[in-house]
């Protein structure tokens, strides 16, 4: 039962950074792509990387903190 609240709770971790850090990583790429002028289709394909980059380290950081967390006993 430990271990799948466990698991459960790094999931959760992993899909709320993620959450948390796709809507940041779109917002900072839109801002990035317009300041530098990026051209067109090359733009959207800019947003796109920069949301799922900081999506996907958002996403490992809070999984990785979630981890350390549920390992600890009070």
């Amino acid at each position: 039962m430990a271990r799948d609240s466990c698991l459960n709770r790094v999931v959760a971790g992993v899909a709320v950074g993620g959450a948390v850090g796709g809507a940041v990583g779109a917002v900072y790429g839109t801002y990035e792509a317009v300041r530098s002028k990026i051209p067109g289709v090359l733009k959207i394909r800019y947003i796109g990387q920069t949301t799922v980059g900081s999506a996907a380290i958002f996403g490992l950081f809070l999984g990785c903190g979630s981890l350390i967390h549920c390992g600890k006993s009070y």
